[in-house]
């Protein structure tokens, strides 16, 4: 029996929403990895004072060193919680991006006549995907365009601090106001992944409204097929 054949609307949507599930899945884990970070910050924790010997190991008065377990394990906890949170915020932000971007090129290929199955990435040295702009013009009668546009906004401006900040930290030497002006770029970049998130949710929506032409013209050809497969049956 053969496949039944998707329609290339349905797939490029189905494409783009892998792309929104991928990114949720990242945002969520972040989530999930700030929570489990917070459970041995110092400042929410009350360590236990009892202490263990260290025979063999002096310190500077040549007794037997002396170690707190129960704050050395926060300690070595909340350096490896910190470490998988921020390599997970940095997969996150990979994936928003590539979400957004990839909502935006479906959106523009519609626009131009094309019928992609599938969302089409370029591929870096190492073969991961690499995102593409994610400006979407001609949306002048899409009712949610300042939405889409505040949106897209605020994503330009966190890749604006982003790129500003990077440029400031390759100043050698760095001035005091710079190294202000540096901090202020970074806190400012740092919601890269949630504007990009957020940009990307709206370029779904948008997406949704620019196939909705391609879509009736589909059922119109299923609507055509069906009648004249009813004249042929009723044709003696």
């Amino acid at each position: 029996m053969p496949e039944k054949t998707t329609h290339w609307t349905e797939s490029l949507f189905d494409s783009v929403y892998a792309l929104y599930e991928t990114a949720t899945e990242y945002r969520t884990a972040v989530r999930a990895a700030g929570v489990t970070a917070s459970t041995v910050d110092f400042d929410r924790r009350v360590t236990h004072e009892g202490q263990i010997t260290l025979a063999g190991r002096t310190n500077a008065w040549g007794h037997d060193s002396t170690r707190t377990p129960h704050a050395q394990a926060l300690s070595v906890l909340h350096r490896l919680y910190s470490t998988v949170e921020s390599e997970t915020q940095g997969h996150y932000e990979e994936a928003a991006l590539l979400y957004a971007s990839g909502a935006a090129w479906a959106i523009r290929a519609v626009q131009r006549g094309e019928q992609p199955p599938r969302v089409v990435f370029q591929v870096d040295d190492h073969g991961e995907p690499g995102p593409h702009a994610t400006e979407i013009p001609g949306l002048d009668t899409y009712a949610d365009g300042p939405a889409l546009d505040a949106a897209y906004n605020a994503l330009l401006r966190c890749a604006q601090a982003a790129e500003y900040g990077e440029e400031l930290g390759d100043r050698e030497p760095v001035s005091d106001h710079e190294a202000g002006e540096m901090h202020r770029a970074w806190a400012e970049a740092s919601g890269m992944a949630e504007a990009a998130y957020a940009y990307g949710l709206a370029a779904q929506r948008a997406l949704n409204f620019v196939l909705v032409e391609p879509r009736r013209a589909r059922e119109r050809e299923i609507a055509l097929a069906r009648a004249a497969a009813r004249t042929d049956q009723t044709t003696p």
